[in-house]
């Protein structure tokens, strides 16, 4: 993956360092939350935060990326959220995600989970899937169908989180993915929630947290 280069910038308030990743096809930003110094496991462990076509660094169930972010710091998982380039081109969103294990891998993470909400769903499981090697694990939150064929290929496990009141994606997407996937997979539909699922958000930050809490710590 052609990532030329990656300048880190000082940690803001909110918990995170920019990062600034300069690709052959144009500059990615991103933020990174690294996990402590001197844990044991803070050379190996990651998550990569995947949004949706709104681009820049919206967040799902009610900010659960930069809270589980935080959370799972202490356990030595560093995590990288990812803006796209152009969050409307799903090949392109793909090579920047695949920038970000890139980065990832550079600093010693190779063992890395992707999370991906809506468009974010499908980018995730590609990237997956042209990277096996790095990807434990896939979790995707109200997950279009389109473009995610490929996870009938991946042999990481895979957790598929839907709201039943989803009007903007309809609920059969995730039911659909959740069909082509190898074992071991796991689907969540969540009663009254809707596409961002803001009404189930700390139903949905325990069902993430836990599962790749297994898939990375239990590993």
């Amino acid at each position: 993956m052609p990532l030329l280069s990656a300048q880190i910038g000082d940690t803001v308030d909110e918990g995170f360092a920019p990062v600034r990743l300069d690709t052959d096809r144009g500059t990615v930003d991103a933020r990174l939350y690294p996990a402590p110094d001197g844990h044991k496991a803070t050379e190996t462990l990651g998550v990569i935060w995947l949004g949706g076509v709104g681009g820049g660094f919206d967040s799902p169930a009610r900010g659960l990326y930069p809270r589980l972010a935080e959370d799972l710091r202490p356990d030595g998982i560093a995590s990288l959220r990812v803006g796209y380039r152009n969050p409307r081109a799903l090949d392109e969103a793909v090579y920047d995600a695949l920038c970000g294990l890139t980065f990832l891998g550079r600093m010693g993470i190779h063992h890395v989970a992707l999370v991906g909400h809506s468009f974010g769903g499908a980018v995730a499981i590609q990237a997956a899937a042209s990277n096996r090697g790095a990807v434990c694990t896939v979790v995707t939150l109200a997950t279009q169908g389109l473009g995610t064929d490929a996870v009938a290929d991946l042999s990481c496990p895979v957790l598929l989180v839907h709201g039943e009141a989803d009007e903007v994606l309809t609920p059969m997407c995730s039911i659909h993915v959740h069909r082509m996937a190898r074992e071991p997979k796991k689907l969540v539909l969540m009663p009254g929630a809707g596409h961002c699922l803001d009404e189930t958000a700390e139903a949905v930050c325990r069902e993430v947290r836990d599962w790749l809490k297994a898939q990375l710590l239990e590993r």
